[in-house]
């Protein structure tokens, strides 16, 4: 009578179906599991991924030259903040003032420049189309302004006003008690202590 071999007994467990073989059987080797591909193993014919992007730069930041934050406006009038400079070099003090305003996020057309001695080179170039040309740019309020301290009584108020004190002491002296009701938040004096105090009647 011929052998019938033995039907094979299927046991379930937590790693699923597993077939025990029949007496007499050699088991097959298992065959090996291939794991997960990375990229140093792509698929057979794909091309690999390129070179790695290179990180972009980090983002400009001012943290070293930020300027002091500004109290709020209070009754008392806007925060008086001093830069000392001789006269010849407060227009160039003025003008860091304005650049660290500026990368401050302060908008241009919050800022008027007055100077009490020979005007700022912008103003003077102005001038030369015309008073009528030059003052419409003050009223659109598209940009940073500088004037004369003698037109202080005509120009607006502004958020931020700054005054170069590169000369001319009765203008200095006229102009910056106008310069403080000019400005809302904040008035920046750049030139020397001993005559902002004197022109200003205050220690700032």
């Amino acid at each position: 009578m011929p052998l019938i071999p033995e039907e094979p007994q299927i046991h379930e467990s937590a790693q699923g179906p597993r077939v025990t073989p029949a007496a007499g059987r050699t088991a097959p080797t298992p065959r090996p599991v291939p794991g997960p591909r990375t990229a140093a193993a792509p698929r057979p014919g794909t091309p690999g991924p390129g070179p790695a992007r290179p990180t972009p730069p980090a983002q400009r930041t001012h943290a070293a030259a930020q300027p002091q934050a500004p109290r709020p406006e209070t009754a008392s009038g806007p925060q008086v903040q001093l830069i000392p400079a001789p006269a010849e070099g407060a227009v160039d003090a003025a003008g860091e003032a304005v650049d660290l305003l500026l990368d401050t996020g302060r908008a241009p057309g919050d800022i008027l420049v007055l100077t009490t001695g020979d005007p700022h080179p912008w103003a003077a170039h102005e001038l030369s189309f015309g008073e009528e040309s030059y003052w419409a740019q003050h009223d659109a309020r598209d940009d940073v302004f500088y004037a004369d301290a003698a037109s202080a009584a005509r120009a607006a108020g502004r958020p931020v006003v700054i005054v170069a004190v590169n000369g001319g002491d009765d203008a200095a002296v006229g102009a910056l008690p106008l310069a403080r009701e000019r400005a809302g938040a904040l008035l920046i004096v750049c030139g020397d202590p001993q005559r902002i105090n004197t022109a200003l009647g205050a220690g700032v």
